[in-house]
């Protein structure tokens, strides 16, 4: 704040007022009778009171000036500080409106917020039902494929099969010919096939005449009796297969029941023997 001029009383006219009567007051001292006599000492008494007064006058007065004044400058502050008060307070309104702009402004920020979350949120389970339906839909293509791939599989091991059988129907008809150059001839022609089918997994179960029967491992042709214990493999009709170490088919064979054995004359002789020899030794 700004300070502005004290005001000043001159002193000096009534300095020389106060000279002026001083000198009186001595003068009548001096000129009066001795004794002083009354009248005398009243004059001098009135001029030392108005003199004393008279230089008492400005210093009070400047007193009162300055009292004034630091009052006026105390209004002056309050004043000042009553007009910041009302600056700041403005400036709080102000901020507070701006506050509430602002608010407001996050407010609706805020909702626009939500509103692409939830946006977001519905795109992301659009998007999942949709890669789950995509997903479903090309599980199911694939799972028809490899089906499809399967049976095509099935189908042409089958193919395979019936064409190795008739190979192996071609070998088994040579050897009952008895041709040995035929024979020989099929034969490799038969381990070719067999080897070409090796290659993609599908491999020959081979089993022999005289071999015992396993009705698990084995396979009778239909309408065949059941052959009882301790039966063997008469005939191979056609051999089993494996493809990629899963059985297909089990050998087709001709089991027969062991025939029994009959006893000849000398066996008789000896079957008859045992008993008389048996009783002899009970004797």
């Amino acid at each position: 704040m700004s300070q502005s001029a004290r005001p000043h009383l001159p002193k000096w006219p009534f300095l020389l007022a106060d000279l002026f009567l001083i000198g009186a007051a001595a003068w009548i001292v001096f000129q009066a009778d001795k004794p002083i006599s009354t009248w005398p000492t009243i004059a001098v008494l009135v001029c030392t009171c108005i003199g004393a007064w008279v230089a008492m006058t400005p210093f009070l007065k400047q007193y009162e000036a300055d009292l004034k004044f630091a009052e006026a400058d105390k209004l002056a502050e309050a004043v000042e500080q009553i007009n910041n008060l009302r600056s700041f307070t403005n400036q709080i309104s102000f901020a507070t409106a701006q506050w509430q702009v602002i608010q407001e402004n996050c407010g609706k920020t805020v909702n626009e917020a939500r509103q692409i979350a939830d946006g977001i949120a519905a795109d992301a389970k659009a998007f999942s039902e949709f890669m789950l339906k995509a997903n479903d839909a090309e599980k199911a293509h694939l799972r028809l494929e490899i089906e499809k791939m399967r049976r095509g599989e099935g189908d042409w091991v089958q193919v395979v099969v019936h064409l190795l059988d008739h190979v192996y129907a071609l070998q088994q008809a040579a050897v009952r010919v008895g041709q040995q150059n035929v024979i020989a001839q099929l034969t490799q022609f038969q381990h070719a096939c067999r080897d070409l089918a090796r290659r993609v997994g599908l491999a020959p179960v081979e089993v022999k005449a005289g071999e015992p029967f396993n009705e698990k491992a084995h396979t009778l042709p239909d309408g065949h009796p059941k052959p009882g214990n301790g039966a063997r493999i008469a005939q191979v009709l056609a051999t089993g297969y494996t493809f990629q170490g899963q059985m297909v088919r089990n050998p087709l064979v001709v089991a027969k029941a062991p025939e029994p054995v009959v006893p000849g004359p000398e066996a008789m002789d000896q079957m008859r023997e045992q008993p008389q020899l048996r009783l002899e030794q009970t004797a």
